[in-house]
């Protein structure tokens, strides 16, 4: 795996704003980068695209063993009065969208799993589409070769996967739903409704703080129109916890991403997968904070509810060298072995791998000088090329 320095398009800007990619600058820092690019094999994508797979499908098993656990639900922080609510959304198969894996991995050995982005994942539309953008006029442009290419069917998997849910699942009409106070996650959405419409599949948006509850227990939009199927980029965790999630198990929604998801979302997945996989080499040894582990010098703290790096701590060699701050952390946390993420230049690279369904179907990189990737990290886009 290269980074490979190149010439920006000079007009990336003004294609940002005709293509709707809003938040490419954040708080005044870039967010989207193309003063250079990394370059893989096409050897290296193919042991990527297994090695996501593989992980999901372990990542489902968890799934499987926990709802069978009330232990295990307790484990993963489930209020229990959401217990049977979770557990039948495995039991009868609710359809999933998109998920992402984080992986730590320079092209050399095995990738390690970091983390799963299973229930809200953003990056989406700078990865599905503003990268496939950027390949294709920089070949016409001649800094690239003609025959680069990119590891990234994710627009295709989405549109085929809402045709799916259309034909397949009966979804009629899908709300789609966020905060009011982000614009990246309005964004995410937004593009994840033109993927919807491109499908045939109608859409509505509102704000999540915009549901409404009706009479008879149904979640409800601005029109009192009653919102039977519903796409929201607004964590389980969350949900699980306010005071309309006794109404959650009674309301005839069908969610996007469904309740399972709360389970491999979460960072109690981690010392699971090490529990149940042990020594697999695409996983780092992980265990709950509160069980009994081996003494490790070198390890990350993660809370069981951490977005962003958020309440994340790392130790190396006894010593903490990073911490970042915020809400988590009351829930409890797991306990995973120190894993150095690949450094270019002045630079930590994140790989984060997508699937949608249960197919791995492309990859976005993060960037970052702190050693915790964070919410502002800078995205970088990729080639392949032998």
């Amino acid at each position: 795996m290269k980074r490979i320095s190149i010439a920006e398009r000079p007009d990336w800007r003004e294609k940002a704003a005709e293509f709707g990619f809003r938040f490419h600058t954040m708080y005044g820092e870039p967010y989207w980068c193309e003063d250079a690019y990394y370059q893989f094999s096409l050897a290296q994508i193919e042991q990527l695209e297994e090695t996501t797979a593989e992980l999901h499908q372990m990542c489902l098993q968890v799934v499987e063993k926990v709802v069978g656990s009330d232990a295990l639900m307790e484990k993963f922080r489930i209020p229990k009065h959401t217990w049977e609510f979770v557990r039948n959304a495995w039991r009868t198969h609710q359809p999933s969208l998109y998920s992402r894996l984080d992986l730590a991995w320079d092209g050399n050995g095995q990738a390690k799993l970091l983390e799963n982005n299973a229930d809200t994942p953003t990056s989406l539309y700078e990865a599905a589409f503003f990268q496939w953008l950027w390949l294709e006029d920089q070949i016409n442009a001649g800094r690239l070769p003609q025959q680069a290419d990119q590891y990234n069917s994710i627009q295709e998997q989405l549109i085929a996967r809402f045709d799916e849910l259309r034909q397949q699942h009966g979804f009629g009409l899908l709300h789609m739903a966020c905060c009011q106070d982000s614009e990246e996650d309005r964004g995410t959405v937004q593009y994840l409704q033109d993927c919807a419409l491109e499908a045939g599949l109608p859409s509505e948006f509102l704000f999540m703080e915009e549901i409404g509850l009706g009479e008879r227990g149904q979640f409800t939009d601005l029109q009192n129109q009653v919102i039977s199927n519903l796409f929201k980029l607004y964590p389980w965790e969350f949900m699980l916890r306010e005071t309309f999630s006794t109404k959650l198990q009674d309301a005839g929604v069908r969610w996007l991403e469904p309740a399972w998801k709360s389970i491999i979302s979460n960072k109690a997945l981690l010392p699971m997968l090490w529990e149940m996989f042990p020594d697999h080499p695409n996983l780092l040894p992980a265990w709950f904070a509160e069980d009994q582990h081996p003494p490790l010098d070198s390890y990350v703290i993660k809370p069981r509810f951490s977005r962003e790096g958020a309440n994340v701590q790392i130790v190396l060699n006894g010593e903490k060298i990073a911490a970042v701050d915020g809400p988590y952390g009351e829930e409890g946390s797991i306990i995973q072995q120190y894993h150095p993420l690949p450094k270019f230049g002045d630079s930590y690279m994140v790989i984060g791998s997508w699937l949608v369904n249960d197919k791995p179907c492309g990859i976005g990189l993060r960037e970052d000088r702190e050693l915790i990737t964070q919410d502002l990290s800078r995205f970088y886009p990729h080639i392949i090329l032998d």
